[in-house]
């Protein structure tokens, strides 16, 4: 092999540092054995990999190509270390997982948090995802499950629901639909509202809601996340249509949430791959998960018991 991985490792310091002194800083390695590595480098490979402007090494079109494949490659050494390491602290691991953002504020934070005190020892990577993205993150295994807010429909994903919730109302305290304790879509229908852009599921939801309705909707914002229409709705924007786990998990005090009177239905599902061979942690996590969401579901029927022993 021409290009050995000490010889990667430095040609990325110098690309990173842009001088042989920051290479050497950055390695721990004295300059001169940093520019030998670099001459050599350049002599075995026959490409000329840097030229020297006022003191300074500025790649050459060639190094700037060859940096892209280096960087990629030890990207992966990163992660083949880290996987090393945590086979060698014995079953800790790692467990990755993604979430809608809906989610991601409210029960799947609080599961993480049941999870990582039942097993202190596994790491865990986490970030919400659109679900648009899930099934490619999902099947390149760059997560070992997801946590869909709606069922996928794909060939190779397996996915099943454990939890239930509704679509409600969300408006500022004080706004005249207050006075209601629920809301139906035609009341909706009345006033311009912040929705989920129609090119989204959750959008295709809303819009087949209000033609189901035979009423027509009037969006003011159109929204990706529900956690921004809820932004909005509190900055005075208008009202809006959101899922219950988002407000849940935001608990904003200026904001009254009103059930709909028609029933839009949201069913949370575990989104794993048909392929998935079951090494990872994500069945301990699952458990957890669906733990979470019945404690969830109970607490939410005993606010709206007390809700409705206020009114």
């Amino acid at each position: 092999m021409k290009f050995r991985l000490r010889q990667m490792e430095v040609f990325r310091a110098v690309m990173l540092t842009g001088s042989i002194n920051g290479a050497s800083k950055l390695l721990f390695t004295s300059q001169p054995a940093i520019s030998r590595i670099v001459a050599h480098t350049e002599q075995t490979l026959g490409l000329k990999l840097f030229n020297r402007v006022k003191g300074k090494l500025v790649p050459t079109p060639e190094g700037e190509a060859l940096f892209q494949e280096v960087e990629d490659f030890y990207q992966h050494a990163l992660r083949v270390d880290e996987f090393s390491r945590n086979l060698a602290a014995g079953p800790s691991g790692v467990l990755r997982v993604s979430a809608s953002p809906c989610l991601s504020k409210g029960l799947v934070s609080r599961a993480i948090t049941q999870f990582q005190q039942r097993y202190p020892k596994i790491r865990m990577h986490f970030h919400s995802t659109l679900l648009a993205d899930m099934a490619q993150e999902v099947l390149s295994n760059k997560v070992d499950l997801a946590v869909s807010v709606l069922p996928l429909e794909h060939s190779n994903l397996v996915a099943f629901p454990f939890d239930e919730g509704r679509m409600v109302c969300v408006v500022p305290k004080g706004h005249e639909l207050c006075r209601k304790k629920s809301v139906s879509i035609e009341d909706l229908s009345r006033y311009p509202i912040i929705a989920h852009d129609p090119g989204i599921a959750f959008g295709q939801l809303v819009a087949t809601a209000f033609k189901k309705a035979n009423v027509s909707i009037k969006t003011r914002v159109d929204i990706h996340q529900t956690d921004v229409a809820c932004s909005l709705v509190r900055a005075g924007a208008g009202i809006a249509m959101v899922d219950e786990f988002t407000v849940d998990g935001l608990a904003w005090e200026d904001l009254r949430v009103l059930p709909l009177r028609e029933e839009i239905k949201l069913t949370p599902s575990i989104v794993r791959s048909r392929f998935d061979n079951g090494h990872t942690h994500a069945d301990k996590f699952i458990e957890v998960l669906i733990q979470q969401a019945q404690q969830d579901g109970e607490r939410r029927v005993r606010q709206a018991r007390t809700r409705q022993a206020g009114t």
